[in-house]
């Protein structure tokens, strides 16, 4: 019998073959990527959503600002920049023994709730350089539904004004009447701000003095520069000159000192604008907004002692911030016309009007003045004592030399030298 023979396939045949069993290994490769990419598209969404969830909806959030008009328009944005001198956390509870010795600021009831760093930043619509206009705590304005007094105090004085009305009506709950008297405080801080320098402020940062000692760590240290050697024992204060990296517990140090500079609470200032401008300078040499997991431990570490409102879309602003941190920002000290005493205190004598225009200047036409009719009360008279004659010794009815302004500034995006 004979057996017919298979023919093997021709050269035309074998290529055929070897084709479609390429296109059948391409199409499941293409299914392999596709399902891969769909799985890691799937953990991207929801890591990004934990992450949106963890870091940014466990921060804390305020309500002070709502309701609050008119806000800015056109784009630009305004943000009230608050640090309260205060040595307890988010809750109201004293810090940890070993937090406040690193802090030497002293026990937990020193400080109160005054707001000892006002920073009102303006960042334009069109992504241009950002201003930064720090306030002097002392300055003696109006505050909302209480006597005239010095600016950092309508946080504390509103905070305990609704504590006790709230204990007055039954309330006991310790974190209830702190978290309550916290957003009294905030929003009194906002209205006397916004009247004060009559613009509208779309939005705020709340840190304590632990937040300069945690964010200087998260970053490893924070560069800064001093013309001459200090030494101070009430801060802690005792720096060589020179360029220098300090960490937390000397950060806080260098931003509290104010005995022994030439101009105390206005050299303060100045200490603080150029740790911001040295902070940013760092985010950007560290290349912190272009590296995730950088990024996320500063955010982390900001949970602790940052409190922001609750319509901020804070990731959209790490955007803008990024641009900040090249050094796109410039800060100054809003000037004071004179010195006197008001119930026994040193304050800081100013000229509203003054200020509101150079503010409008500096910002630029997006500049929005608040109208009559928002019930800003620009100015009104309380009824407090108000400076008057000769100033008290020891001040001078006009600042020292150099007190105001020289139009000094300071650039963000290096490492300034200050006193």
């Amino acid at each position: 019998m004979h057996h017919r023979r298979h023919a093997s396939p021709g050269p035309a045949g074998t290529d055929a073959t070897r084709t479609r069993r390429r296109r059948r290994r391409r199409a499941r490769t293409r299914r392999l990527v596709l399902a891969f990419l769909a799985l890691l598209l799937l953990a991207i969404g929801f890591g990004g959503w934990y992450v949106y969830r963890d870091v940014f909806g466990r921060m804390g959030s305020s309500r002070a600002l709502d309701g609050a008009a008119p806000r800015s328009t056109g784009g630009a944005t305004n943000i009230l920049l608050m640090g309260l001198d205060s040595r307890k956390d988010q809750n109201g509870e004293d810090l940890p023994p070993a937090v406040l010795d690193k802090l030497h600021a002293g026990s937990s009831d020193i400080g109160g709730y005054n707001t000892n760093t006002l920073i009102l930043l303006h960042v334009p619509a069109d992504g241009g350089r950002a201003t930064a206009f720090s306030i002097p705590r002392d300055d003696l304005v109006d505050l909302p539904g209480f006597p005239q007094d010095k600016i950092k105090k309508a946080y504390g004085l509103a905070k305990a004004h609704r504590e006790s009305l709230l204990a007055g009506q039954g309330t006991s709950d310790h974190r209830a009447l702190e978290q309550a008297g916290r957003e009294a405080g905030r929003r009194a801080t906002l209205t006397t701000v916004s009247r004060f320098l009559d613009v509208p402020i779309d939005h705020f940062a709340e840190v304590n003095l632990a937040g300069f000692y945690h964010l200087a760590d998260s970053l490893g240290g924070v560069p800064v520069c001093l013309k001459h050697p200090v030494k101070d024992r009430y801060s802690g204060a005792d720096f060589p000159a020179g360029r220098q990296t300090l960490d937390g517990s000397r950060s806080l140090a260098f931003v509290r000192q104010r005995h022994g500079l030439p101009r105390g609470d206005l050299d303060r200032t100045r200490r603080q604008q150029a740790f911001l401008a040295s902070a940013l300078h760092k985010l950007d040499s560290a290349e912190t907004f272009t590296d995730p997991a950088r990024l996320l431990r500063l955010l982390d570490v900001a949970k602790q002692d940052v409190v922001i409102d609750e319509g901020w879309d804070l990731p959209a602003f790490l955007k803008q911030a990024k641009n900040l941190s090249g050094g796109n920002v410039e800060f100054s000290t809003l000037p004071i016309a004179g010195f006197a005493k008001h119930h026994g205190e040193d304050v800081n004598l100013v000229d509203p009007g003054t200020l509101r225009k150079l503010v409008r200047d500096r910002m630029g036409p997006e500049a929005d003045r608040k109208d009559d009719d928002t019930g800003a009360d620009k100015g009104a008279d309380t009824g407090a004592e108000r400076p008057a004659g000769p100033p008290a010794a020891g001040r001078s009815a006009a600042p020292p030399s150099g007190a105001t302004p020289r139009r000094e500034t300071i650039e963000g995006g290096g490492v300034p030298c200050v006193d």
